[in-house]
């Protein structure tokens, strides 16, 4: 099975904009996006990563998962994510899963979840009604990744007669999109993302009774970060 990874090449994680600098968001981003090609490499030797980004870019550092697997494919196309995924779907009679790309938290266990449970659309939600992986099995089906689309999918898989499953998800229903989210990744994470907030100095904060990220000072990377 082929799965997508939409990825925004660009201007990623404008959210986080008020804790880390661009070219560090644009690392974090890249981090996350080897996380989760990882997951999917290590889930099954028989799904097929392809990246879906809004512009080139090198594959360099992805390639220790070239010794497990062929180094992903990219496909560029700079259209807004519901029309690049839905022309990827129009374009193939196979079954495909869509897997978001700052998904940090990701395994291979809740990979192999997602895409062998049965079903012609198989959603494993994010928080606030997104969607954060999908598996797309009915040729009818197309997306819509705008608002509450969680609850919008469910309508579409309805409305072309597909069967619809949800998958119950933590590691998968946990996309970093704003400063909070990245307590998840120092609590939870176990790969690059994880290691690299925390050579940036990041760490658990617990002083006003929540769990949130404090930075050393001394430790914070400039806005020279790997562009």
């Amino acid at each position: 099975m082929q799965v997508v990874v939409p990825f925004a090449a660009e201007t990623p994680k404008t959210r986080l904009s008020t804790i880390l600098a661009p070219g560090e968001r644009r690392s974090v981003a890249r981090a996350m996006l080897a996380d989760v090609l990882g997951a999917i490499v290590e889930a099954d030797a028989e799904l097929e990563p392809l990246i879906l980004s809004t512009a080139p870019i090198e594959l360099d550092e992805y390639d220790e998962f070239t010794d497990r697997a062929p180094r992903p494919a990219v496909a560029v196309d700079d259209r807004p994510l519901t029309e690049a995924v839905n022309a990827h779907l129009a374009a193939t009679a196979e079954p495909v899963a869509i897997v978001m790309a700052d998904l940090a938290l990701a395994t291979p266990e809740a990979i192999t979840d997602v895409v062998e449970t049965p079903g012609d659309v198989v959603i494993a939600p994010g928080r606030g009604g997104g969607t954060n992986a999908l598996v797309v099995r009915h040729p009818e089906f197309r997306v819509d990744y705008h608002g509450a689309s969680y609850r919008d999918h469910r309508a579409r898989a309805r409305e072309v007669g597909a069967t619809i499953e949800t998958v119950d998800s933590f590691r998968l229903g946990t996309d970093i999109d704003e400063p909070a989210d990245l307590a998840e990744v120092l609590l939870h994470g176990r790969g690059r993302t994880a290691t690299t907030l925390r050579e940036w100095g990041f760490e658990l904060e617990t002083s006003d009774g929540r769990v949130g990220v404090d930075r050393s000072a001394a430790d914070s990377a400039s806005d020279s970060c790997e562009n």
